[in-house]
């Protein structure tokens, strides 16, 4: 596909990191509305501080040219299903001109990103799963 010329290994990498970090408790839902009384204790892995995870996941998105800063937009709001493969390039083009401040901090303010790029990529890709295969 044209409008996508992000490195495969790169973007498997980084929805690993992606996945690693959404599972630490103070970035799934801070304020889930349950009630602690009868919460035995929290249901993801804590942050720690020597964690460099989160902080290697937005040096390696901002880092990245701002056309391929606007492709993982894209491809999370087509995982997402907010546009459809057929979409692709119009979704660049907004992503592009929509963009203000850090897309890493867009990123990861959405909790299911992983799987929303993981998808997007799939669905672009007309099923290929780029978990499965490593390369698209």
């Amino acid at each position: 596909m044209d409008e996508l010329d992000l490195n495969p290994e790169m973007l498997q990498e980084l929805i690993f990191k992606l996945r690693a970090v959404m599972a630490q408790e103070a970035l799934v839902s801070p304020d889930s509305g349950s009630n602690p009384t009868d919460d035995e204790g929290p249901a993801t892995l804590q942050e720690d501080a020597g964690d460099l995870t989160r902080t290697e996941l937005e040096t390696l998105i901002d880092d990245l040219e701002p056309d391929q800063q606007a492709q993982l937009v894209a491809l999370m709001w087509l995982g997402r299903g907010d546009v459809e493969p057929e979409e692709f390039a119009e979704a660049l083009t907004l992503a592009a001109e929509r963009h203000e401040g850090a897309t890493a901090a867009y990123l990861l303010a959405h909790p299911h990103v992983a799987d929303y790029l993981d998808e997007g990529v799939e669905r672009l890709l007309d099923g290929t799963d780029l978990m499965e295969s490593g390369e698209y």
